[in-house]
């Protein structure tokens, strides 16, 4: 009789560990991730059509051709067959060409830059309907969601309506991070100084769980987030709470946000200085710091003079001391042009 190895029977146990959550990528309520939870099923049955009877005829074989069956042919000079060699290489060949076109057709259907033409099978986006634009930054560890249109924000926390687009700008404050909500669609990367795009629609009201899918530090364990889905009314409702909390996100808040946290608690800003996330993405939130877009401005114009379009020239400048960090004591800023561009230039050079 076998005997089986001590503590077998703890391995069912391990299941638990998943969460009840576990097949939510098969059958999410979003409209995108469940087009991406179809593809993984037709690709996973597309694929097992070579993979089941391969296994199948691997056991056979071993059964039907074993040492103790005398009455199994023995065939030693046998070498080739066309008709096997047909099934063998055609079934293959088939799939890998069906898989090839699904893959083509769905990752320009469902590219994360491409806007929405439907909220969910034969529902068309209604006329008059705009996207909700939400801006996102990953943070070292937790999230912040920036509502430019409602004009506040909050952390670990987001709240979107349902059936309707919704519009996501992400970036990443430091390092780089995956924002994954496995309810509405798949995952997509947050890089400094970089922005990336996802658009997906929630279609039904309920709690979810976001959570980043990126390894980035000591609290990436805890950086998770709260998704309310909730019809218009409950969406305004959420903003009102928004508004009432009395806290404004500044540059000189976020400064202090952006340090290094675990277990960050949700809370809610009432308002957001404009063009703070443009701050963000440009990584001159400190006033000190030079933003990407001027810099990629003045590399653009070789470092010199540019006046048909205002640049400043700096000069002497190691290109080094350009990349986000502090102006170092005694770098000019020189120019003939007192452009309001040349002018915060060297205001900033000071």
């Amino acid at each position: 009789m076998l005997k089986l190895p001590r503590y077998t029977w703890l391995l069912p146990l391990l299941f638990l560990l998943t969460g009840c959550d576990r097949l939510v990528v098969l059958d999410p309520s979003g409209d995108i991730a469940r087009q991406q939870g179809q593809l993984i099923v037709i690709a996973t049955a597309l694929m097992l059509l070579v993979i089941v009877p391969v296994i199948a005829l691997t056991l056979f074989f071993a059964w039907r051709y074993r040492a103790s069956n005398r009455s199994a042919p023995y065939t030693p000079d046998w070498d080739h067959s066309t008709q096997l060699e047909l099934v063998i290489w055609g079934g293959p060949l088939l799939i890998i060409l069906a898989l090839g076109a699904i893959t083509w057709i769905t990752t320009h259907t469902l590219d994360p830059y491409r806007p929405l033409d439907r909220i969910a099978p034969g529902k068309p986006i209604p006329a008059g309907v705009k996207p909700l634009e939400v801006q996102v930054v990953s943070l070292d560890w937790k999230w912040l969601f920036i509502y430019p249109e409602q004009g506040v924000a909050a952390v670990n926390e987001l709240a979107l309506p349902v059936n309707r687009p919704v519009r996501f700008l992400l970036t990443s404050s430091n390092v780089m991070n995956a924002f994954y909500v496995p309810e509405l669609a798949g995952m997509i990367y947050t890089m400094p100084s970089m922005q990336t795009q996802l658009n997906a629609v929630a279609n039904q009201p309920g709690e979810f769980v976001g959570f980043s899918a990126n390894y980035s530090g000591a609290g990436f364990s805890w950086m998770r987030f709260a998704v309310h889905a909730t019809d218009e009314a409950g969406f305004q409702a959420w903003v009102n709470k928004a508004r009432a909390a009395g806290e404004r996100l500044d540059r000189a808040r976020y400064l202090a946000l952006e340090k290094p946290s675990e277990r960050e608690p949700a809370r809610l800003f009432a308002a957001v200085d404009p063009g703070l996330y443009d701050a963000i993405l440009n990584r001159c939130v400190d006033p000190r710091k030079m933003c990407m877009h001027e810099m990629m401005a003045i590399d653009a114009a070789g470092g010199r003079s540019a006046a048909s379009n205002g640049i400043a020239s700096l000069r002497p400048r190691d290109r080094g001391d350009l990349r986000g960090r502090p102006y170092v004591a005694g770098a000019t800023c020189a120019t003939d042009e007192a452009t309001p561009v040349t002018r915060s230039l060297a205001l900033r050079a000071q």
